[in-house]
């Protein structure tokens, strides 16, 4: 087993139809205002961006996005990840009823020094800090659908 290595599955229901969701979801310049451990999203081209995260560890983690997919009709959107995580990040927006699923995925490895040196005995840490830092994206986002 890889120990930097980490994938992950987050699936968010919400009562917003999937068009609203998915035009949320595709700026992500603005997830700063509703996402509070995105702490900064700086745009170097069109399809580049940088990303600073915090989340509850007293850490940051710097992270390029670069854009793969954008297929509204789909409801998809993808990236590439560079910097302190290397992989791949996904969201998928699908009808649910009168509402919306929409399903995060994400394989990264580790990049950052620090958390490959804490690989074994921290993985169960970052994983909790991960999926500390989606629900409070679910809760961002539901907030932010209800005020649009």
């Amino acid at each position: 087993m890889d120990w930097n290595r980490y994938r992950f599955t987050s699936i968010w229901d919400l009562p917003a139809p999937p068009a609203a969701v998915y035009a949320v979801l595709e700026r992500a310049d603005d997830y700063p205002r509703w996402w509070r451990q995105v702490r900064e999203v700086t745009p170097l081209d069109a399809a580049t961006r940088t990303t600073r995260i915090r989340s509850v560890l007293p850490y940051g983690l710097v992270v390029t996005m670069r854009e793969r997919l954008r297929d509204p009709r789909a409801g998809v959107l993808e990236a590439e990840l560079g910097g302190d995580l290397e992989g791949w990040a996904r969201w998928t927006v699908t009808a649910r009823g009168t509402g919306s699923r929409i399903v995060y995925e994400q394989e990264v490895e580790v990049r950052r020094r620090l958390m490959r040196l804490l690989a074994v005995p921290g993985r169960v840490v970052f994983r909790a800090n991960h999926a500390l830092m989606m629900r409070a994206g679910r809760r961002g986002l539901a907030a932010r659908l209800e005020a649009v």
